[in-house]
């Protein structure tokens, strides 16, 4: 039940590959906004071997459709592996980021919409 609760709200690339480690009501210059912490769980994306170890964390806050008219920011803590023997690095492909922004690919042409 909870898990269909957050698809609900929240991406479901989201929900399946990472982990809600805080939230929080936040005060900004435009009013008050939610901030909702996610970070990913020790799982290599699909196609690499065990070769690869979890190595350090990106972080990345991404702006999502309001929740209960409050502006919704996702905050993402994202795992980085590194191949053990040629120290190569990879990460989660997280397409549900519109590319070159800090919008969720549904958010882009709800915005847009409004802009227009």
């Amino acid at each position: 039940m909870e898990l269909e609760l957050l698809k609900l709200f929240f991406p479901e690339e989201l929900v399946a590959h990472f982990d809600i480690t805080g939230s929080a009501i936040e005060q900004g210059k435009h009013g008050d906004y939610l901030e909702v912490e996610f970070t990913e769980r020790n799982e290599l994306p699909e196609g690499y071997s065990e070769d690869y170890e979890a190595k350090d964390f990106i972080e990345k806050t991404i702006q999502d459709f309001p929740i209960r008219s409050h502006a919704a920011f996702l905050k993402l803590r994202r795992r980085r592996w590194r191949h053990k023997e040629t120290g190569s690095t990879i990460s989660r492909d997280l397409s549900f980021i519109a590319e070159e922004s800090r919008f969720t690919n549904e958010l882009v042409p709800f915005v847009k919409q409004l802009l227009c």
